[in-house]
């Protein structure tokens, strides 16, 4: 088993040092967490369909020129994605109230907002991810007001693209969260789309029944939570393999 050097160890994934220079190794873990890590688990199987879901959904993106940190996958649960500098904000699109925003303005959740609503978040596990605004943002540096105007439109055309493709496949794209990252190469610096997009940073129904089939089940403990992220990607059309494939991670260097 290849000995990677281990970057970064977060909450779902583990990050290591790739093969060639800007590239990481990502790692997809069935570890899950809930309300700013106060609520852990494990759901078994989940590394591989979030690896799968996000390597489609990425590729998708990328096709219709949303510039991504994707390059290609590896394995059942690794990819390898370009370096980038990670910009401390996540950011939230509502189409459908649903979860802390329905809580937080008193709406009936699964009330179709009249426009998506866009919402930033500082990314700060000690601070529980602050709501910020883009004040905010550009008064303590973490993006410029240019940085700012490529997020907002990359996000927009995020999110047209998958409304469209869920409700494909019937399901409703309720909200998401995305992350982006600057892109160095020589003497340009380009925005583009980061981390993952699954079941784990999206709200899923289905279109017909309003039944969750996202990490809602692991955090309101409804059930079936593996089962709801098989249905995503069967609907998707991905085929998840099953056997040798399904690497537990490269032994590290510390």
């Amino acid at each position: 088993m290849s000995r990677r050097r281990r970057i970064y160890e977060g909450k779902a994934k583990t990050l290591f040092e790739g093969p060639e220079p800007g590239t990481i190794v990502q790692y997809f873990k069935d570890d899950t967490t809930a309300f700013n890590n106060q609520k852990k688990g494990t759901i078994t199987g989940k590394g591989v369909i979030n690896n799968r879901i996000s390597e489609f959904l990425m590729i998708k993106l990328g096709e219709i020129g949303v510039p991504t940190h994707f390059i290609r996958r590896l394995n059942m649960r690794e990819q390898l994605i370009r370096q980038v500098e990670i910009i401390p904000l996540e950011i939230v699109v509502r189409n459908v109230a649903a979860g802390s925003f329905a809580k937080r303005f008193g709406v009936e959740e699964g009330t179709q907002l009249p426009r998506s609503i866009m919402e930033f978040f500082h990314k700060n596990d000690a601070l529980g991810d602050p709501m910020v605004t883009e004040e905010h943002i550009t008064a303590f540096g973490w993006a410029t007001p240019q940085d700012l105007d490529d997020i907002v439109a990359l996000t927009l055309r995020v999110n047209d693209f998958l409304f469209g493709l869920f409700l494909g496949c019937g399901i409703k794209l309720i909200d998401f969260k995305v992350e982006f990252g600057r892109l160095y190469e020589e003497d340009m610096v380009r925005i583009v789309l980061a981390d993952e997009i699954s079941p784990d940073s999206c709200r899923l129904w289905d279109l017909r029944t309003n039944e969750k089939m996202d990490k809602d089940r692991f955090r309101r403990d409804l059930g079936k939570v593996e089962e709801a992220y098989q249905e995503v990607a069967r609907r998707l059309g991905i085929l998840i393999d099953q056997g040798p494939g399904d690497v537990r991670g490269p032994s590290t260097l510390q």
